[in-house]
Formats: structure tokens, sequence, C-alpha cells
């Protein structure tokens, strides 16, 4: 039988990295320079290179990692999106207004779903105006409620359908409820709908040039994949991709079943994620997004400045590093020496072109009136000890409060890590340096984990059916679906339909059912209206959770330590 293989490629700031894994682990890794100004450039020569020598029609799956979406957020590269916002009573929805063309409409729409006041359809014909004036192409309608009763959701987006490119409705992003989270979630799903389809209409037409028929998959905030084409339409899950890359990564190449600390040590920024008894811990109700909390379920992580290309500085005798940069190291073709510099000039890494880092440092030590071997030393220590102050900050925040992991939620749980996993470029030289803390592991292909981590990566998702018997009503807002029920209508017709619906979307769309859905949450109550039964409102979640195609245990048992 041929061996078949999975492509993973990871599309981060300073490098673009590409991996093929087969039967018995990578076949081979390619790392080149990101083009940010030719994405499709990168990718296509990663497709290239790490397929150079095989048979291409072998290639089962691709998974792709991106800080696309990300980087559009944080360097506030957002197309202008009209907002319209409908809540009604007991909530002000002036503050969550997001971007220079939002607009609040009176309307209402009750916890049942039941509406209480009609939508002021005047209201955001004027706002559409106003819209079209300012050449607004993208929009976004959010009511609260719409999980429970859509339309006044679907009448905004009717509205605007003849003036848009793109609409995102709340609704159809989560079944979970939390007005400002879906407020929120909308704008930034619709503000970065272009530039990311730009983005996968390239990586399409470099795959369909490279001779591969294989599906494309994207890599979600929580650690598990979606077709490409489910992704157009909500490009926002893609948001954090990077850092769930190198965390399933890890999973991949080391067995964990300890309390963890993981470290990716990127050109611009490390990663630092943490391990409850070997699982991932995750943002339960979503991660933040510019300041504003959304509905984006991601595995925890925080990023400080601190990474490869960090400028060095001298200020008073004083060595910082990051969080500040300008471009690449010396060593990689930049004009300023950065921590990767200060790196190779120590002896500790071997990157790029060391005789420009020796002469980077030799210059700023000069011009500081230092020895350049204590300069490079100092941004060394520097740098260990910005990332140890993370580390403990993030633990005592964590121990704080409920530990959920991608699996359950852990009762009284204090994480104490026994071990600390350190991947990417840095990572031998900064693991060397992290004395007097816990054991320090790297693994073998520390350089290309992230590309691990999302080739290996197996489909996330979840979906919710709610079910109110009085009103006759059962749907699964992100699904679309909406259908009437009787009063006779049970917990187990609701678990049947939830699980069969949900099945057949993911068919339907290209998702890999191999691993689910299965059940993960059953609930039921009456609901008394003046003391009397008025039907029951039933509740069931279904999911497929983070996981892995496969491991890579066996192969990584050689990593250094």
């Amino acid at each position: 039988m041929e061996e078949a293989m999975l492509l993973g490629i990871d599309v981060g700031g300073p490098h673009t990295d590409a991996v093929l894994v087969g039967d018995e682990g990578v076949l081979k890794s390619f790392k080149t320079r990101t083009d940010r100004g030719n994405l499709l450039g990168s990718v296509t020569t990663a497709l290239a290179e790490v397929t150079s020598g095989f048979d291409v029609k072998k290639i089962t799956n691709i998974n792709l990692s991106t800080t696309l979406s990300t980087n559009a957020i944080v360097e506030q590269k957002l197309e202008k999106t009209g907002l319209f916002i409908s809540s009604g009573p007991g909530i002000n929805p002036e503050n969550f207004i997001m971007g220079d063309c939002a607009f609040v409409v009176p309307g209402s729409i009750d916890h049942r779903g039941t509406e209480t006041l009609k939508i002021d359809m005047k209201m955001v014909q004027n706002g559409l105006s106003e819209c079209k004036a300012n050449g607004v192409r993208v929009y976004a309608a959010v009511s609260k409620f719409s999980t429970r009763n859509k339309d006044h959701e679907e009448q905004m987006a009717s509205a605007a359908a003849g003036q848009s490119d793109f609409i995102t409705q709340g609704y159809r992003l989560s079944s979970q409820l939390s007005f400002p989270r879906r407020v929120a979630t909308a704008y930034y799903n619709s503000a970065v709908w272009r530039i990311y389809n730009s983005f996968t209409d390239a990586v399409m037409k470099a795959v369909s040039q490279s001779g591969i028929s294989a599906p494309v998959n994207i890599l979600k905030a929580d650690g598990g994949t979606m077709p490409v084409q489910v992704s157009r339409d909500i490009p926002v899950e893609s948001i954090l991709s990077g850092p769930a890359a190198s965390i399933m990564g890890i999973i991949a190449l080391c067995d964990i079943d300890h309390d963890s600390v993981i470290l990716d040590i990127g050109g611009t920024t490390t990663d630092i994620a943490v391990f409850a008894s070997g699982a991932p811990l995750i943002e339960r109700e979503g991660i933040k997004l510019g300041g504003s909390p959304t509905l984006v379920r991601s595995l925890q992580n925080r990023s400080i400045g601190i990474g490869g290309d960090s400028v060095l500085a001298v200020t008073e005798g004083n060595v910082t590093a990051g969080p500040e940069r300008k471009g690449p190291c010396m060593a990689d073709g930049g004009d300023v020496p950065a921590l990767i510099d200060a790196l190779n000039f120590l002896g500790t890494s071997d990157f790029g072109d060391t005789a420009r880092s020796n002469d980077g440092i030799r210059q700023l030590a000069a011009s500081a009136k230092m020895k350049p071997e204590l300069l490079a030393q100092q941004a060394l220590e520097y740098a260990v000890a910005t990332i140890r102050r993370a580390i403990d900050s993030m633990l005592e925040e964590i121990n704080s409060k409920p530990v959920y992991t991608i699996h359950e939620m852990l009762e009284g749980k204090k994480i104490v890590p026994e071990k600390i996993y350190i991947i990417g470029g840095p990572a031998r030289a900064v693991a060397k340096a992290m004395t007097g803390m816990s054991e320090i592991t790297v693994p073998e292909y520390f350089e290309v984990a992230n590309a691990i981590g999302a080739a290996l990566a197996r489909t996330t998702f979840e979906t919710e059916l709610f079910s109110d018997t009085g009103r006759g009503v059962m749907t699964m807002p992100n699904l679309g679906i909406e259908e009437r029920v009787d009063r006779r209508y049970s917990i187990e017709d609701a678990k049947h339909d939830a699980l069969e619906h949900t099945r057949r979307f993911m068919e339907k769309t290209g998702y890999d059912t191999s691993a689910g859905p299965e059940l993960v949450e059953v609930s039921a109550f009456r609901i008394l209206n003046d003391y009397s039964s008025s039907g029951c409102d039933i509740r069931v979640k279904c999911q497929v959770k983070p996981g892995l195609i496969k491991n890579l245990h066996a192969k990584a048992k050689g990593g250094a330590k």
C-alpha cells in the first residue's frame, strides 16, 4: 500500500514553514522568509520545496495556519465595516459600538425568541445610505437573542444585500449567549473578510498549480481545522491559529501527561501556553481581540514582545531586547542588531550570517562603551528574565480561577509545572540560559513544530440545539436550522437531531467526520407561565474536540534536553 502524506504550512510573520509527514514521521521540512507583500510567492515556494522529490498525488490532506487575520487586527488594517445593532431593553448597545459606521436600531426579541418590538427598518435604511456614501462594502448585523430568533438579523442583512459584498449575521457565529461578544465577533469577521479571502484565493491557486488535489483546511484558534470553503465565511475563526499550531505541534512531538509550560520563540514574539495534567488550557468563553471579548474559542496562550528579531537597545548601560522589531536580525539580512545576533555572538546559536551578527554586536557595544561579550550576555539575560516574569504572571492568573482544559473543568486544580518545552528557532540557545527553573526540553523538529502541529491537527466543530416546545420551535443557530416541533419533542429527539444535523452539515461542507461528533452537554427544564407549564426548554451541545490525526512521539524521543 502506498504511503499517504500530510502537508502542513505555517505562514508566520518572519518565516513560512512547511513539513511533509508520512507514516514514519517527518519526511521533509522547509523554511523560507515570509514576503508580506507577496504571500502567494511564499506559499508557492514552500509548497514546491517541501514536495520536491515526492509524488504529490499521495498527499491526502493540507492544513495551513496563518497570522494574517491576527496581524490585520493588531496593525489596525481593517476594512471599514457597517455595523447594525438591535438589542431592546436591558442593555445599552451604545457601549458596544465598534468602528466608524455603527448604527443602533430600535427593535427587541426576548429570551424565548418572541418579538416584542418590530425592528425600525427606516433607521436601517438611513444607516445603509450613510454607509453607501462612505464606500462601505462589508456589513455586520447583530440583534440580542438572535440565537433564539434570527428574524431581525435577517431583515437587516436583507436590506443591505444590494450594496454589500459580504454580511456577517451574528447568529451564524456561535450558539453561545453573549450579546457584547457576538457584536465584536461579527464586526471583526467582516472587517478581515476581504484580506483573508484574498489570501485564501492565493493559497488555492498555489495548490492548484502544484498539482495537489487534496482537501485544504485552515487551523483555528482552538487547535482544530475547518475546510477552507467554510473558513471563507468565518475568517475570524483563524485568529491566533499560529499559537494553536505550536501547541498542537508540542502534543504531536512530546508525550505530555503532567503540568507543563510551552514556549514558542518566534521572530517577533514568544507565545506562552500552559498544560494541566497533559492537556492544554482553553479560553472557554472566547478570546479578546482589540480589547473586546469575542466568541472565538481558543487554546489559552499569552504573547510577549521577545523574539529572535527583537531589537537590542542600550540605555544608561542597561541592555534590553524588544518588544520592537525592525525587520529581520542582521544575520538574516537586517540592519539593526537583534536577539539572534547576540545569541550568535555568544556561540549558543549558529543562525544565518554569523559574521554580520558579530559586526553588529561589536558596533552597538562600541557606541555604548561596553564590552561586546557583556552586551550580548545582558541581552540574553534580559530576554530570559522577561519570559520568566511572564510565565509567573500567567500561572498566578490561571491559578486564581477555575481551570478549563480542552477535555474538562478541573475543580480546585493548582498548576505547578514540572517541565518547560521550548520550540522555535532560538529554542536551544534560550534553553541553555533558563537554568534553575523546571526541567527544560527542546524536542526534535523544534524549528518547524508549528507546521507539524498544523499538519496533524484534526477537524473541530461545535454546535448547539435549542428547543422550546411551548413555542413549537427547534433551532440550531450556527447551522441555520429552524424546524417546527410539538410538545412531545423529547430530550432523546433533541440528542438524535443534534448529532444527525451536525453530521450532515459536516459531510456537506467537507469536514472530516471520522472523529465524531459527540454529545458534551444535555439539559432540559420546564418553563412556567402563570404557575402552569408552557413547555420545555431543551438544550443539547455536540462537538468534535481538538486532537491529532496521529502523533510523532516515537520519532521525538531523541529530542535535545
